[in-house]
């Protein structure tokens, strides 16, 4: 069998669903986390995340964001005018139904701990992983440089789990002040954070087939994260 594939899922709306699966190679029990792709699909880069997170001892499942518009559509970096689409049809409601989908799907494997899921997303992602955190019962949330988060910000005070936020310095799509907004509405709410910002970063630092990689900011970030994912979810 082949533990790294695409698998079908059935939303809630009816809609049609397909998810990137990661399983660790050996058999056991393993934490579950949900990954939400950035505005660019389920490429090659989710994957490779799911594969290298997957590596460290988690079952991932990594939704199709984009499927109410697109079947596993992989877009280019360089042309996200092709993303606007499918990024604006995305909804709260859509959101909601393909997260749960995907948190169903991991209660119901054999080798996941089922009362430990946490959830990771990139960019699009992030803003997901934020809203993932207060729909569902999770152990741990990571945001990387989650745009649109401040639309979402209602729902801080239905967090379940700590919350980890990163953020590039040099990012031009995210302002101070929404992080600001983002991070004083998490601590009102009375829930736990980790706030980060990477001074010498830019928007999508973590991704090694975009411009604006930073292998240092990745390097230390990706640390930060397993060792929050460990403290949680292990």
């Amino acid at each position: 069998m082949n533990n790294n594939t695409f698998i079908p899922l059935q939303p809630s709306d009816g809609s049609e669903m397909e998810a990137y699966i990661a399983m660790p190679d050996k058999q056991g029990s393993y934490p579950g986390i949900i990954l939400l792709q950035e505005a660019f699909g389920v490429n090659h880069h989710i994957r490779n995340v799911a594969e290298r997170i997957s590596g460290e001892g988690y079952v991932v499942i990594a939704p199709d964001l984009f499927h109410r518009t697109a079947k596993r559509i992989e877009i280019p970096y360089d042309d996200f005018s092709a993303a606007m689409p499918h990024y604006q049809a995305i909804s709260k409601e859509g959101l909601t139904a393909d997260l749960q989908a995907s948190y169903d799907w991991l209660q119901q494997q054999e080798n996941v701990v089922r009362e430990k899921v946490g959830s990771i997303g990139f960019c699009l992602g992030g803003r997901v992983s934020f809203l993932a955190n207060a729909i569902l019962p999770l152990s741990a949330a990571v945001s990387y440089y989650g745009g649109g988060i401040q639309s979402l910000l209602d729902e801080a005070v239905n967090f379940h789990a700590p919350h980890l936020f990163f953020w590039g310095g040099q990012d031009k799509h995210i302002p101070q002040e929404q992080i600001t907004s983002i991070i004083s509405a998490v601590k009102e709410a009375g829930k736990e954070y980790i706030n980060v910002e990477i001074s010498y970063a830019d928007h999508g630092f973590h991704c090694d087939e975009r411009g604006s990689y930073n292998p240092e900011a990745a390097k230390e970030a990706w640390a930060m994260t397993l060792a929050f994912f460990q403290n949680k979810l292990k």
